[in-house]
């Protein structure tokens, strides 16, 4: 992995969205500040330039000088913070950017011959906050552009780009969505509650709401809840989902997140086994006899029917 540091610019007027806090604006119950953070947690630094406010993970604040004076003077700021060869530069409106585009951009930055990279919108139209740049190339152009132009501050960033020896990358139009507008916004809520995307956002939120830091299958969980939901008693799903949770908890103490993954997947196997022996003794008491043929001990029909039910 590429050793970077971040800077995520989360200081702008929001003039479109009536001057709202946009950075602390919810997208799928989550800040839009945060969900950026949640796609460059690998950075060794991370640098946001704007106000402070409470973040999912800790983050170095600093701001412009003057405060409002662009993106190229909150660069300018966010880059005298960092240390690291590479730093990823993002915007802080980015709903729906992923670690890939992360990885993506810094690889490509690394490039030979490369001073950086950045994503094109479906436009083909640069997006140099969606971006990772060599750190040394990057100070050398700013350092030049304050001396041209007196100052950063009003700058816009293309000023920057063009000096720059760049790559870009079609990451999708997921990673360049931003939310300049309060229709953007609508867009990217109604989008989160989508047919196959849901369930991850919804997972994503939790583990975020929770602290937990663990990924787990949660097909497995789906297709447990589902046949203990069939195989039992529909409200056995959401318990039976639980206790699995707190037996792996248990069974995992102290082994980090991959011992717990492990322990989830195996007390899922076990209560799926149940669930599904369950089923089948249900089965088998409707049709008068267990599934080896017969009933045991010449248990009766009925007996068999009310052994089973929702207990």
């Amino acid at each position: 992995m590429t050793a970077y540091d971040v800077i995520v610019l989360a200081g702008g007027a929001a003039k479109r969205l009536g001057g709202a806090d946009k950075p602390g604006v919810r997208v799928g119950g989550r800040a839009l500040l945060d969900r950026v953070l949640a796609a460059c947690d690998g950075a060794a630094r991370t640098v946001v330039v704007g106000d402070r406010r409470a973040t999912a993970r800790p983050v170095v604040w600093t701001r412009e000088v003057p405060q409002g004076g662009g993106p190229l003077a909150a660069l300018g700021a966010g880059l005298k913070l960092t240390t690291a060869e590479y730093v990823l530069v993002l915007s802080a409106d980015l709903p729906f950017l992923g670690p890939g585009t992360a990885d993506a951009l810094l690889a490509a930055a690394g490039r030979p011959g490369r001073e950086g990279a950045l994503c094109t919108d479906p436009g083909g139209r640069d997006q140099p906050l969606v971006a990772a740049y060599r750190a040394e190339p990057l100070r050398r152009e700013l350092a030049l552009i304050a001396t041209e132009y007196g100052s950063l501050a009003g700058l816009p960033l293309r000023i920057l780009t063009a000096e720059l020896e760049l790559s870009r990358i079609d990451a999708g139009p997921d990673a360049v969505f931003d939310c300049d507008t309060w229709d953007d916004i609508a867009a990217a809520r109604a989008r989160i509650r989508e047919h196959g995307v849901v369930l991850d956002e919804w997972i994503t939120s939790v583990k975020n709401e929770l602290g937990i830091e663990l990924d787990v299958d949660t097909g497995v969980l789906l297709d447990l809840a589902r046949d203990a939901a069939h195989g039992v008693a529909r409200p056995a799903a959401p318990l039976t989902t639980f206790l699995v949770g707190y037996a792996a908890a248990t069974a995992s103490a102290g082994a980090g997140p991959d011992g717990a993954a492990a322990a989830v997947a195996e007390a899922s196997r076990k209560a799926t086994a149940l669930a599904l022996r369950w089923e089948a003794e249900a089965e088998a008491a409707g049709q008068g006899g267990d599934a080896a043929g017969g009933s045991a001990g010449g248990t009766k029909p009925d007996a068999g029917r009310e052994g089973t039910g929702t207990s």
